[in-house]
């Protein structure tokens, strides 16, 4: 069974952490900006709903699996605290780095929202909510479930080291399944999967409606399934963490 790996706090001034936390902010900065701007894009054009919602999902999608591509070498292109939870969960990097790639990602995220409100003219910045007659049950435990089959897949086509034919396919794959978990989930829950794209259009808005549900449920759903995942479908030797282990 993979041990979680608390890791030490000297961890934080090592060059190749620094290094990690530059690209992950960069990475995540520039999946925030992509993802964000298309929803705002889509409120002003004030078009149809569904047709919205696609564009919203083939933006995340296209972003998604730029970011994880050009972020996976030196950070492992986590940009979500929910796939740095999975894979802590997973033994795959130390609790200490975790904490300070989610401060970092949130500060991305922030930092991208306030940009947008600049360049946008004070645009409002959409944030994740309920869908009507969604409740917190069921909010909580639909982005369990689609932020599961995002870690599910980032473990079977990014960690796991019997890729096979996909091996190099996973940022793609990666990038399909949040597309697709958006068209399916998001006129319920939002689809956030990830509590950083939630967090920062939330403080830049000042608006904190339903937000709890995007920590809740994304938390749950990339801890439990990099923890399945590790040690029920990885047939490892694997030895935990090298300092700079990632993915």
């Amino acid at each position: 069974m993979a041990k979680i790996a608390l890791g030490k706090i000297q961890e934080a001034f090592q060059p190749d952490c620094i290094q990690a936390l530059v690209v992950e902010f960069i990475c995540t900065f520039l999946f925030v900006f992509a993802g964000v701007g298309a929803a705002m894009a889509t409120e002003k054009q004030d078009g149809s709903p569904l047709v919205g919602l696609f564009f919203v999902a083939m933006a995340h999608t296209l972003v998604v699996a730029a970011m994880i591509s050009a972020g996976l070498r030196i950070s492992g292109g986590h940009i979500n605290p929910a796939v740095t939870l999975g894979l802590c969960m997973g033994g795959r990097i130390t609790v200490v780095r975790s904490i300070l790639y989610w401060f970092d990602q949130c500060l991305a995220s922030v930092a991208a929202c306030a940009l947008l409100s600049y360049l946008t003219g004070g645009l409002a910045t959409p944030i994740h909510t309920l869908g009507s007659g969604v409740d917190y049950t069921q909010g909580i435990i639909m982005e369990i479930v689609l932020t599961f089959s995002l870690l599910f897949t980032v473990f079977a086509t990014l960690v796991d080291p019997k890729k096979g034919a996909i091996e190099g396919f996973g940022p793609l794959l990666t990038g399909l399944v949040v597309g697709a978990n958006i068209m399916a989930g998001g006129a319920f829950s939002g689809a956030s999967m990830n509590p950083a794209r939630s967090f920062g259009p939330a403080l830049v808005s000042g608006n904190w409606t339903d937000h709890f549900v995007y920590w809740v449920g994304p938390l749950i759903g990339g801890g439990l399934a990099g923890f399945i995942y590790e040690n029920f479908f990885i047939v490892s030797t694997h030895i935990p963490l090298s300092d700079n282990e990632v993915y």
